[in-house]
Order: C-alpha cells, then structure tokens, then sequence
C-alpha cells in the first residue's frame, strides 16, 4: 500500500505541473498593442533581461511585459496589497489589512504624483502598465502561461493602474511602532530607566511624554490597523481552490526582525584599475521569488542596467554608463503619532487649538470572498489617517506621514538617476527621492565619488518624534528639510565612504532636528571602515571578498575575556582555548564560529534577566549589541558589589551553559559543533504558498537547505537566527573604468515561476557567496544569450 501511495502521489505531482504546461522560454514573437516599433529582449545565461527599444515608450512597455513575464503572480499579490482587495482572494481575516491599504492610500493628483518622479513619469508609467497589462491578455488568451500559483488558489490576474505603482505599502516607511513602544515604556518605567536601556545617537533626546498622555491610553491596539496594512501576505491551507485540497500541508513562520544594507565607493587612488568602484548589497527578507530583479533598459536617452523591484519602472541600483550607484538606509523619521480629544457628543469631532474640527470620512466598500461586501469608513484629522478611536476614553488617534505627500513612492525617484550623467544631475535626482530615507553613493568614469542622504525628513523644532504627542496643535512640523541640505560629501580626501545604517551625519551638521536618533549598532560599518582604510589598492576580488565577509567585531572584543577566566569542565577548556586561538571569522566551516555564537547568544539572553527586570523585559526584549558589550567591558553595579569579579562569573557561567548545549544538541565530539549546517546556520527559502503544499510540490516551490555563516553583526548580515531570514539576496560591484566587469547576484534566481530554468538557478552559488558576470555591451550579452523574446506593433 506504502508504494501505491507513492506513486499516486508522483503520477498527482506530475500531471498538476503538466497541467500547467511551461512557461515561455523560447525564442518567440509577441505583438503588443500600443508598441510604436520593435522591442527586443534578450535574456542571458542568468536570467537578466537586455531589453532594447526605439523609443522610451516602448522601452517601459517591455519593462512592464517582461516583468510580468517573469514574476507575474508577484505582481499579482502586490496589485491586491496595493488596491486592498486581498480579502477578496483569502477572505475575512484580511480585512483589516485592506481596511489599512485604503486608509493609508495615496489620494492626491495622480498626475502630479507620477511627474514627481521624471518630466515625462506619466508616460514611463503608463507605459509600463500598458506592458503589464499585455502580458495579462496574453494570458487570458494563453492560460497555459500562468505560473502554477494561480491555478492552486484558483484565481486570474487583473489589469493594472497608474495607482498601483505609485503605492506605498511594501516600502521602508518610518519609526511608528518603535515611536508607540517607547511611549509606553516611559510611561511604565520611566524616562531614565528607558534610557539606561535604549542606544540613542547623537545626543541626549527629549523622550518624556507630554503631562496629558497615560499608560492607560497608550495601552490599546492603536496601530492594530497600520500594522495588518504592512504584513507580508500570508496563505493558510483554507486559501487552497477545492480542486487541490489534498496538497496541503503545515509550516510555521519565522518572524522577520532584520533589516539592513551596505555600499561604499572607491575613489580611483584606491583601486588597481585606476578606476572609481561602486559596490552594494542591500539587506531585506529573504523570499523567493526575490524581492529585488536584475533588468538592462536600453534606448535613446537610456542605458541603464541593474536592480529594481520588478513592480516599478526603472532600476533602483546599478550604473548608466556614465556612474555607477547604490542605497542603504538612512534613519529618517516620517512618521509621528498623534492623540486628540474626541468630543464625546459628536465622535466624528476632535480638538484642535481649543476648537472641535470634523473628522475626513471616506465611505469605501471592500469585497471579502465568502460573505458580503465590507462597508468602511475610513477617518482622518488634519495630520492624517485614524487607526484606532477609543470610545472609552474619547480619544482617537492618527499617523502623520511624510510619505503621503507627492513623491512618496519607493524608490520610483531613480528614474531621474537611471538618466545622470554626472555628480551634479545624479545630486539633483536625489532631490526628488523621498522615501524611503537612504544613503545614496555615487562613482564615475570622470573619478568622481560622492554621498548623498536622501528621504523627506520632517523639521522638528519642539520634540524629538521618539514618543506619542497631542495633536492638539502644540507639536506641529515646521515643514520639510529640503533634501539638498541633508548630509553629503564630494571627493573625500580619504579616498573612499562607507555606509552600513550606522550614525553617518557629519560633526558640526546644522540640521540635527531634521536628523532621527536611531541607527543600526555600527558593527558592519566600523568593519568596513577599518578594511577599506587599510591603504591598500583594491581589486574586484578583494571587494568580493570584503562584501561577504563573516568578520565578527563582537567575537573580538568578547573572546580576549576568555583569557583568565576559569573553566568548570575539560570540555569547556578547549572549547575556550579554542576561541582564544581563533580569527573571529563566523565562517559556516569553523566548529570555533559554532562555539562562539552560541555563548553570543546565551550571553544576550542571561544579561536580560540579570540586570532588566520581567516588567521591563515586556517593553524591550531584546537589548543592542552595543549595549551589551558596554555593560560587560565597563562593568557596574549590576553585576554585583565587585563588577569585576562578577563580570567574569557571568562570562564563566554564560560559556558553560553554551559548551553544554551544544553538546546536548550535536554530541560530545566537538567538531561536529561546526556552524554551518542543518541543525545550526542555515537558509531555507519556502514560497509563500508552502503550506499549501504537498510535501513533493515543495521540493519544487522551495529551495533547498543550505550552510551559512555569518550573523546581523557581519558585513554579511544573515540575520541572527538558526535560519537566515534576512540578508543581501541582490549584490552588485562596478569598475566604471569597465562597466562589462560588473559581477553580482540575485538569489534565488530572476524568475518568479517554479517551471522556470532561471527560478532558483543562482541559490546554490549564492550560498557559496559567488556572483555572476553582469554584462553591458550589446556584443557581450549577445554571446551570453539564452533566449529571445522580440515585441511587435499590433497590427
């Protein structure tokens, strides 16, 4: 019976992916209606499509096409986010999430929003909507084309609008959640006991909360809305279309809690080509399809090639031909939280100034698969959107956003970077990005290198914006920070600038209250501070090597206090000895990287419940790095009445209860405690739709597992669970001085459909922190081709 289960289960797997048929991978021709002439799309050995055009509208009809082509149901699901109608798909337990899209809609000028972003944003817009909405028909038309998602939920994609592009739910938008914690931290702790805990940089900031907000009003689910609107989608075993019930399966989630990026420049003193490098790996979650997509758009007055997300016109990261750039994040605060007074005899009312002012109410209507439309209403004040009334305590609360203004889009600015031809048109393209907030570098062929912080920062003239306020009229913003006047540089004597969202403002800055007061522990950036001040002339392979280093500057501070500090078993002994001869590399080979991240680890959680107590432990969980060490290498009181001593203790126990746990996890022989491996670090990607699926259709939907290194604390951020959930899918390194001899990498692979060669292709040499050729000339890509897809006029 066993065998006949298994071959029924093999015969069920192969006809569903038959069903589906393949995707469109050979040569082929296509005629798109509203095309003016040819476009070409030539893509390479590494899935990244070279799309050439005669005209910059058809160049984004094919961006839009292909894009489609390649990650359609990705698009799908962000069309659903973007338009809150993913309740309509998965039903009632999204409705608060589409409640949050409408509330947090963009609902000015449409046309003003997308010339924002380009002179003509209009028309690259449309345009590449128009290619999206091709590729639909032609799947409408052809509906052996949809990847095999559709068919197991049973659903059709719908066309595209101007609106959708311009949405801002999946971007890197503010502090909101962090601004509502620390309110009730302080209310419940106080300002100084929040402090003692907190890592504020620069300076001292003002956190206490205004004498009208109580713990008893900050304690209620005010942001329950705004939070379901940033979820990522999730499917359940009920989402599955009834014809493919028996392929369910289990799988919980790993939370996602880390975010973070890395770019330098070098000038061309500091390279052996003589040339200025440009390299960067942005961090964000790991998924599959990818978040980020590789794309060359070529045609007059373009010849851009890069990344972007495949839902945006444009490319994000990359070079032109003339420079070479790239982003991480730069801590800006767009967002604050406001408390108002309800009138208690006309709710729709709250006090401004001393006078009741009427409430913004758009009636919208929401449909939800199974039931009946949801009718909403959706509430606003003059500072923006109402997530939560308390009709308790009369009070009603709102999000002020910088990113509802004109231009708050994603990345959609980079249109006017992808067309800079010099440090000076590239600076004045940062001026329209405003969100998120990034450092943006630049390099090019003339030897010019240059940063410029970008995102619309709001001018705080009376609160820090780390904690709750009325909004009563007594904490207002005194308008934006024009990005030109946020921090930057030209040329830097040095020869080189690095950014890994540590503190980065320049001494002496003038705009400090248009600056936030957190920034990521400056690990990764003191890294590659100390690396690229070595003197030395660098060459792309040392850059590789540098962008994948697994270098821990925790381990180093913390291992040399191992020296005289004794052992309570011979085990621990060697362990220790182990440690105090090794090079502080988290390789995932290194049975010392094994040991060592698992005394990190328990040191984290065993100074959390000696010195913060289970009431304060409620309202920060998990202490900074920075934090840490401080308290261990400058001891005080909290470990007891000889800190010294007692320091040591802690380290002693910390490292025995380590040794004995990995012993209890992988055996008494330590070198099988090596760090990368299944049980240890590791990256296993699962589609979003993995607990819809049969065990075999996993295997095909998800990646396999594989040994990392690393932790949040290296310049290769993996992210510090057993798992990597985070960390540079998309890395790219230019020599302007050759811009063939890009190299980077897209795990796990370009296409967003499992019948796809180019699906997960580049997992594996991603895992090994390898990269692939990124080639520009036309001559180059031809010789890598793997196939052809060439667009015609309708005729």
């Amino acid at each position: 019976m066993k065998n006949t289960a298994v071959l029924i289960t093999i015969f069920f797997v192969l006809a569903f992916i038959k069903s589906c048929d393949t995707p469109p991978v050979q040569e082929h021709a296509q005629r798109i209606k509203g095309l003016k002439g040819v476009v070409e799309i030539v893509v390479d050995k590494w899935g990244i499509p070279h799309i050439y055009a005669g005209s910059e509208e058809d160049l984004f009809i094919g961006q839009g096409y292909n894009a489609a082509r390649d990650r359609l149901f990705q698009l799908e699901i962000w069309r659903r986010q973007a338009t809150g109608t993913v309740a309509e798909i998965l039903g009632g337990e999204h409705l608060d999430r589409d409640i949050g899209t409408r509330l947090f809609m963009f609902r000015g000028d449409i046309k003003e929003e997308m010339n924002h972003y380009h002179p003509r944003g209009e028309l690259i817009i449309t345009s590449f909507v128009k290619g999206v909405n091709a590729y639909i028909t032609e799947t409408i038309n052809h509906p052996e084309l949809l990847p095999p998602e559709f068919n197991l939920l049973g659903i059709k994609p719908e066309y595209w609008t101007p609106e959708v592009v311009i949405s801002r739910h999946q971007g890197l938008l503010g502090n909101i959640n962090q601004e509502l914690n620390y309110g009730r931290a302080v209310a419940a702790l106080g300002v100084d006991e929040v402090k003692s805990l907190a890592v504020f940089t620069p300076s001292n900031p003002d956190i206490a909360l205004d004498s009208t907000i109580t713990s008893e009003m900050l304690e209620k689910n005010i942001l329950g809305i705004y939070n379901a609107y940033r979820q990522k989608v999730r499917f359940y075993p009920g989402n599955l279309d009834k014809r493919h019930s028996d392929l369910t399966g289990i799988f919980r989630y790993e939370e996602l809690n880390s975010v973070g990026s890395n770019n330098w420049i070098l000038s061309g003193e500091r390279t052996q080509s003589g040339f200025p490098v440009m390299a960067n790996d942005p961090h964000r979650a790991q998924a599959i399809p990818s978040l980020r997509y590789w794309v060359h758009l070529s045609a007059p007055g373009w010849d851009v090639i890069g990344g972007g997300e495949p839902e945006i016109p444009g490319v994000s990261i990359g070079h032109n031909g003339f420079g070479a750039w790239g982003l991480t994040v730069f801590r800006t605060d767009a967002e604050d939280l406001y408390v108002y007074d309800l009138n208690p005899l006309k709710l729709n009312q709250y006090k401004y100034k001393g006078v009741w002012e009427n409430m913004k109410i758009i009636t919208d209507t929401i449909p939800v698969k199974g039931r009946e439309d949801e009718i909403a209403e959706l509430r606003y004040t003059r500072h923006g959107p109402i997530t939560f009334i308390d009709t308790v305590l009369y009070k009603a609360w709102a999000v002020r956003c910088g990113w509802l203004e004109t231009g708050g889009s994603p990345y959609l600015a980079s249109l006017r970077m992808d067309q800079a031809k010099s440090w000076e048109e590239f600076k004045e393209a940062c001026s329209y990005s405003h969100i998120p907030g990034e450092n943006m570098i630049w390099a090019d062929t003339t030897g010019t290198i240059g940063w410029q912080a970008v995102g619309i920062a709001p001018v705080r003239r009376n609160w820090s914006g780390l904690v709750p306020v009325p909004g009563d009229g007594r904490y207002e913003w005194d308008g934006y920070l024009p990005i030109i006047e946020k921090p930057h540089l030209i040329n830097p004597e040095n020869g080189f600038f690095a950014t890994a969202n540590q503190y980065v403002v320049p001494k002496g800055y003038k705009y400090m209250d248009a600056i936030g007061f957190s920034w990521t522990d400056s690990f990764r950036g003191d890294r590659l501070n100390e690396i690229l001040n070595s003197g030395s002339k660098f060459s792309m392979d040392e850059m590789k090597k540098l962008q994948t280093d697994y270098f821990s500057r925790p381990a180093k501070q913390l291992v040399p206090l191992l020296k005289d500090i004794p052992s309570d078993s011979e085990q621990a002994e060697i362990c220790k000895n182990l440690l105090l001869n090794w090079d502080y590399i988290l390789s995932p080979e290194s049975v010392e990287a094994g040991i060592y991240v698992a005394w990190e680890r328990e040191i984290q959680d065993s100074i959390m419940v000696l010195a913060v107590s289970e009431k304060t432990r409620a309202y920060f969980p998990r202490l900074s790095m920075k934090k840490i060490l401080e308290w261990i290498i400058y001891p005080d009181q909290k470990f007891g009445s000889d800190p010294g001593l007692g320091r040591d203790e802690f380290l002693s126990v910390t490292f025995a209860k380590a040794v004995t746990k990995l012993a209890s996890e992988f055996g008494p022989d330590i070198t099988f405690w090596k760090y990368g491996q299944e049980n240890y670090k590791h990256i296993a990607i699962k589609h979003a739709l993995d607990p819809l699926l049969s065990d075999s259709l996993k295997g095909i939907f998800n990646t396999g597992i594989v040994p990392r290194g690393g932790n949040g604390y290296t310049i290769n951020n993996t992210a510090s669970g057993n798992n990597q959930t985070h960390g540079a899918s998309f890395r790219i390194i230019v020599d302007t001085g050759d811009f063939d001899k890009t190299i980077g990498c897209n795990s796990p692979g370009q296409s967003g459909d499992p019948r796809s060669n180019h699906y997960k292709d580049l997992f594996e040499l991603w895992s090994r922190d390898e990269y692939i050729p990124v080639y520009y000339s036309k001559e180059k890509v031809m010789e890598n081709k793997d196939f052809s897809i060439i667009l015609k006029p309708w005729k």
